[in-house]
């Protein structure tokens, strides 16, 4: 409750949700419906809020009998609280939604986070700008499981650049990932006809010149791609990896 530093500042406080609606009105009484009750440690119990504009506190037993009750109401998201409204900067700092259904607008803050954003955003085009044809196709086949046989070098650029600017955090993470030569040399087994799927997509068979058998049943809830690379991976797979492997790399 002590406000000393800022006790007289102008305040503006917004809706926390994503898509804040035209207007929103706050409980501004407590009620069965609508409990506002604040823990107050000193005297170990929870004290009634109540926000009356005539009254020099937000608790109602600090209040007179004669409380008017006004509505506090948030337009397009948003609700000034004047540094002449005292009693109504504490009632909202109190309130229990404060952090959770709205909070005080920090524009120092709210600037940083936007800051540190814009620098994730331009450091996944840098990396994205700077890959090299293999990367490019690793990450085309990957991210967006295309055969990069049908892709110019400009074509697979430019998607890769929309995926960064799109999710940088996520690319990023992507170019870190360990797996991802592998996960594309898998999705380019498919690509190149060395594997091939049957019965709407739950088998899986070999499909090179000396091997036609069936490898695996595609588990439910996986793609074949994501079950052909943890068979792969596996000691009954990994003779099979190593074998298409070398045809691609011949």
């Amino acid at each position: 409750m002590n406000q000393k530093k800022d006790k007289y500042v102008d305040k503006t406080y917004k809706l926390t949700r994503g898509a804040a609606p035209l207007s929103f009105m706050l409980p501004t009484r407590n009620s069965r419906r609508s409990p506002l009750l604040w823990f107050d440690e000193e005297r170990g119990e929870n004290r009634a809020l109540r926000y009356a504009r005539n009254q020099k506190s937000p608790f109602e037993d600090e209040q007179d009998g004669n409380a008017i009750v006004e509505p506090i109401i948030f337009d397009d998201g948003f609700l000034f609280a004047p540094r002449t409204n005292q009693v109504l900067q504490k009632f909202l700092e109190l309130h229990p939604l404060y952090g959770k259904h709205f909070v005080q607008v920090n524009k120092e803050k709210d600037a940083s986070k936007e800051m540190e954003s814009l620098n994730v955003e331009v450091d996944a085009l840098i990396e994205a700008r700077q890959l090299s044809l293999e990367q490019l196709e690793n990450i085309c086949r990957v991210m967006y499981g295309r055969n990069t046989d049908t892709l110019t070098t400009a074509e697979m650029k430019r998607d890769v650049l929309v995926a960064a600017k799109n999710d940088p955090s996520g690319f990023l993470n992507m170019l870190q990932d360990p797996e991802l030569k592998y996960n594309s040399n898998v999705q380019r087994f498919f690509d190149e006809g060395l594997l091939s799927t049957r019965r709407q997509g739950t088998e899986v068979w070999f499909s090179t010149a000396n091997n036609k058998k069936k490898m695996l049943t595609v588990p439910f809830g996986l793609e074949a791609t994501q079950a052909t690379a943890s068979y792969l991976k596996s000691d009954d797979g990994i003779e099979a990896l190593k074998m298409l492997e070398s045809v691609i790399e011949s």
